[in-house]
């Protein structure tokens, strides 16, 4: 069954308008879940956008490239093509299952997620955007919880600026505690 809630509404249930902005809006995010979003993310969204597709394409044959806009078709040449897509997709999907996890770059990030994290930041100037900072957080091993912890500390060890992700001076004092 679908959570609603999660998935929005099913798009066969959509108007011709809201079909039409959610699949832009899909097609708009789908880099953004691509680069940053976890894998449950990255299914849910490859599920709601083909979903979306699915009744576009419904609807609208003749607005795509499967569409025949009048003019006679090779069914055959069309069913080749579907056919070529759909297995070009599971490949990706497999290769993106496949590939595995990333792994720390020096032994202290496999011991403490949260200094490797910080580590990261201070090496890019102690300024880091908010999507290469989640990135960077994943890729550390260091959960959502742990990164708030860093802003909550007292005193805070990381903090916000505009877009930013920026080291405070306790957080600079941290990793230089942990060198010497």
């Amino acid at each position: 069954m679908i959570d609603h809630d999660i998935q929005g509404r099913p798009a066969a249930e959509l108007s011709d308008k809201e079909l039409e902005r959610q699949g832009t809006q899909a097609h708009a995010t789908r880099n953004w879940v691509f680069l940053h979003g976890s894998a449950e993310q990255f299914a849910r969204h490859t599920t709601r956008m083909l979903e979306l597709e699915r009744e576009y394409l419904r609807r609208f044959p003749k607005r795509t490239w499967q569409g025949s806009g009048g003019v006679a078709q090779d069914r055959e040449a069309t069913a080749d093509a579907w056919r070529e897509t759909v297995l070009g997709i599971i490949e990706q999907l497999t290769a993106l299952l496949e590939r595995p996890s990333p792994q720390p770059a020096d032994a202290s990030a496999a011991t403490d997620p949260a200094q490797a994290f910080l580590q990261r930041i201070a090496d890019a100037g102690g300024r880091m955007h908010k999507l290469e900072a989640h990135q960077a957080a994943r890729e550390a091993g260091l959960e959502r919880a742990a990164v708030a912890d860093l802003y909550k500390a007292d005193p805070p060890l990381l903090t916000t600026d505009g877009h930013d992700r920026v080291l405070t001076d306790a957080g600079r004092a941290l990793l230089a505690q942990d060198t010497t």
